[in-house]
């Protein structure tokens, strides 16, 4: 009897075993987050850490910000840590400083950076300048934040890149977020930071959804100022950019790809400490260089990278000169196929790549 048991068991286990090896498991889906929550978390996380620390702006409070970043900071924080200011920039930039002066931790909120203009002698004369004036005795910690550069179909007045004018000046930290790793990383190290740091954000990435890596969930999780990211390896040229044009590159990377062309991809992430050792490591490797920025090309962020080339020991190994790929030179038109003709494409950036390695 036992015999015969054994025997009818034996082929249930062997189609049970069948079962269980063919039995397998998708992996899980990466958590996607949006540029917008990134920014909200990474502010949130710094509120409840320190209670110093406060948030000041047009509509930031009871409309939950203009562009959605602070929503639901109010009804958990209050009027006093989150305040709905008068639209006078220089004004409640003004307040923000000085509150940075007596002790706080302020995050002053500009609805664009275009209207940071009515508030530049409180950023650059009253909060870059005091650290050294005061020989080291006043620090002014406090985050200038907001959307800066071009929009959509919002013209001249409201699409200017800032990134070359506060970068320009000494005794301000400047940083330019791509994704949601950049942007939670970046205003949390900003927050923390002891001096001004000015955060550039963008309208158009707000909404646009990332892989939100594991670390980056963690309320530890912060992204050094002053520290680019190579955001793809290459070996034939190094493509340099910050904020939106950053998924440009790589759109163009990708194409040139099929066509036998590796890009290296650098993510600056910070434009003041600009992170002159990843770039220069990048060019001793790939002989090429093109920089791709979304601003006028007088005087900015790829012309500084160009003449840091130049004066430094990468220059040597450059096989062909570096090429500029930016905005137009001229104020920003409203007609739609002018705006694009304006703004760095796709085409633009595989066009200076293909100039640069004569193609």
């Amino acid at each position: 009897m036992a015999t015969v048991s054994g025997l009818v068991r034996r082929p249930l286990r062997q189609v049970s075993g069948l079962l269980k090896r063919r039995f397998h498991r998708t992996a899980p889906a990466a958590l996607q987050v949006t540029v917008r929550d990134a920014i909200n978390q990474g502010m949130d996380e710094e509120l409840e850490r320190d209670e110093k620390v406060f948030l000041l702006g047009e509509e930031v409070a009871q409309y939950d910000g203009a562009y959605k970043v602070s929503r639901g900071l109010w009804k958990k924080y209050g009027d006093k840590r989150i305040i709905d200011t008068p639209i006078s920039e220089m004004g409640f930039a003004g307040i923000a400083v000085g509150a940075a002066m007596a002790g706080l931790r302020p995050i002053c909120e500009f609805m664009t950076f275009n209207f940071s203009m009515q508030a530049i002698d409180q950023v650059i004369n009253s909060a870059a300048k005091t650290y050294y004036m005061s020989g080291g005795l006043q620090s002014v910690p406090i985050v200038f934040r907001g959307p800066n550069g071009a929009s959509a179909g919002v013209a001249a007045q409201h699409s200017q890149c800032f990134a070359a004018w506060y970068g320009h000046c000494p005794g301000l930290k400047v940083v330019s977020p791509w994704n949601s790793e950049d942007a939670k990383g970046l205003i949390k190290s900003a927050i923390r930071d002891n001096n001004p740091v000015v955060v550039l954000e963008n309208e158009l990435m707000y909404g646009v959804p990332f892989e939100f890596p594991p670390e980056a969930q963690s309320k530890d999780f912060l992204v050094p100022i002053g520290k680019a990211k190579i955001e793809r390896q290459g070996t034939h040229i190094t493509v340099v950019s910050h904020s939106r044009p950053v998924g440009h590159c790589l759109e163009a990377a990708a194409v040139l790809s099929k066509e036998g062309v590796e890009c290296e991809v650098i993510n600056m992430r910070t434009i003041r400490p600009m992170d002159m050792e990843t770039i220069e490591a990048s060019v001793m490797k790939t002989n090429h260089l093109v920089t791709v920025e979304g601003g006028w090309p007088q005087f900015g962020v790829g012309a500084e990278i160009c003449a840091r080339i130049m004066e430094g020991p990468a220059f040597n190994f450059l096989d062909a000169p570096a090429v500029r790929v930016t905005g137009a030179d001229v104020p920003m038109p409203y007609a739609k196929i002018l705006e694009d003709n304006s703004i760095p494409q796709v085409k633009d950036i595989i066009f200076a790549i293909k100039k640069t390695l004569n193609i």
